[in-house]
């Protein structure tokens, strides 16, 4: 039987997840013959975590997944510094540089891009940008932007960050931890205002300036002075060497589009629940698929629409259907415990009539909980500085599992975990350890007795703590808590000499 060849337009996170479960399905690719396209030179890495090399917390040799390097798999073309230019959807071809490729089914996984804001100063005549500014997408970006925090350092200057969303928060505190100074200019209210109500903003905002970083609230830019820095909407300066942009991002879809694929209102591709376009021969995933039971800028939806994908192209589930994801944010900034959990509910005020809303404010500390309830469900939750409380929140969220009874143990993290007692000794094998991939610690038991009998090669196992990193100290947790109950299948080169 021929093999079906998949084209794959894009080789980030997404793509190369999709690429990964199809050869899981089909190891001697058989089934599927892939092609891959990425616009980037190298191979494909975890943008998650690009403020962790900002931070130094990281080097470039932690973005390779699963160590891989892009090594070839059976059947797999990979080309990348290749960017697709143009769809021909009668005639089923995808056109690069260097000529055409055709396919029998296509995976659009080009993800999003930067959105850049036209303030004054940012573009130069003739629309290249001022090499003083740049977003933070790529690990270009992050090493341009490294270059801007260095000069700034050494001349006892500081970097403006325009955004004060996720990556704008997560971007200054990794400057501020290489000890460069930082402002966070944010036109809205408070920080995060997507996914934190007023009163949380404020705990976050407080939680911010005692890392180093300065915030301005309300004011939008009125445009950038290179030399000089940023100027706001009331008139003042914010004196910079260098402008971070973290203001957003848009479905990067334009080769969809100029091939006359439906479009959602904001700009992605809209698929159905099997993922496919308009066109019944070509697919879209991740950052660039527009499906309503998706957030965007979170992995876990691309990664969970890979597998649905890659389940059917590959004939291991053809009924696989994708009917959407669960949200949870977790915050990456050293020093900030910040989770979030579901979407518009978590905005709801007490005295709601059909939510049950409980708020727990202690700023002076920098935490504060709000946990809102459909029935004994989890509808909605934000933690700042409660971690236990957070765990056990997105655990009862995960599962849809009923809430204890005392609410307040609950919000306060002093409730015992789900199904009992605290720590992986008294998780059930269904808890999520690592929620980005959706492994469980049965699973990670099952590895350890298949011989991944060490942290490593537990993540290279099963893919924990292979997404945003904020699993890692549960998966500590897990492998000292396996090295504890059978020492004997431990990694030899991890075990401790016993105690005479």
């Amino acid at each position: 039987m021929k093999a079906l060849h998949v084209v794959v337009v894009g080789h980030g996170m997404v793509g190369d997840r999709f690429a990964e479960e199809v050869r899981r399905h089909d190891p001697a690719g058989r089934r599927v013959r892939l092609t891959i396209l990425g616009a980037e030179p190298g191979p494909a890495y975890n943008r998650l975590l690009l403020p962790n090399l900002l931070s130094g917390a990281m080097t470039e040799d932690h973005f390779i997944p699963n160590g891989r390097g892009g090594l070839p798999r059976p059947n797999v073309d990979l080309r990348t510094g290749t960017a697709a230019l143009r769809l021909d959807l009668p005639r089923q071809t995808v056109s690069t540089a260097a000529g055409h490729v055709g396919y029998d089914a296509l995976v659009l996984a080009t993800g999003a891009r930067a959105w850049v804001p036209p303030i004054p100063g940012i573009e130069l005549p003739g629309g290249e940008r001022d090499s003083t500014v740049t977003a933070l997408r790529s690990l270009a970006d992050t090493r341009r932007i490294g270059a801007l925090a260095q000069g700034a350092r050494r001349r006892g200057g500081r970097i403006a960050v325009l955004g004060g969303g996720v990556l704008g928060v997560e971007a200054a505190r990794a400057l501020a931890a290489r000890g460069t100074a930082v402002t966070v200019v944010h036109r809205g209210p408070h920080l995060m205002e997507r996914q934190l109500d007023a009163p949380a903003g404020r705990v976050l905002a407080r939680a911010v300036r005692r890392t180093g970083v300065a915030v301005e609230l309300g004011l939008g830019a009125a445009r950038w002075e290179p030399g000089r820095g940023l100027w706001l909407a009331d008139g003042r300066l914010v004196p910079a060497a260098g402008l971070v942009l973290c203001t957003g991002t848009v479905p990067d879809t334009a080769i969809a589009r100029d091939a006359g694929l439906k479009l959602t209102e904001s700009g992605a591709v809209a698929v159905d629940d099997t993922l496919a376009t308009s066109d019944p021969e070509v697919y879209a995933i991740g950052d660039c698929a527009g499906h309503p039971g998706a957030a965007g800028g979170l992995v876990q939806p691309g990664w969970e629409q890979a597998a649905v994908l890659a389940s059917r192209l590959t004939g291991a589930a053809p009924a696989a259907r994708y009917l959407g994801s669960g949200t949870v944010t977790r915050l990456k900034a050293a020093g900030i415990e910040l989770t979030t959990v579901g979407g518009q509910e978590m905005f709801a005020e007490p005295g709601d009539p059909e939510l049950e809303v409980l708020r727990f404010e202690d700023p002076a500390r920098e935490r504060y909980a709000k946990l809102v309830l459909a029935g004994d469900r989890v509808a909605g939750a934000i933690m700042i500085g409660l971690p236990d409380a957070a765990a056990a929140i997105v655990q009862l969220y995960d599962r849809g599992a009923p809430v204890p009874a005392d609410r307040l143990a609950v919000l306060l993290g002093r409730a015992l975990p789900p199904e009992g007692a605290a720590g992986p000794a008294g998780m059930p094998d269904h808890s999520i350890v690592c929620r980005c991939n959706m492994v469980t610690k049965g699973q990670l038991r099952t590895a350890w007795h298949g011989g991944a009998a060490s942290r490593a090669a537990l993540s290279a196992a099963t893919r924990a703590a292979t997404g945003c990193g904020g699993c890692g100290d549960d998966l500590d947790a897990v492998t000292a808590w396996l090295t504890l109950c059978d020492p004997d299948q431990a990694d030899p080169a991890k075990k401790e000499p016993a105690l005479r």
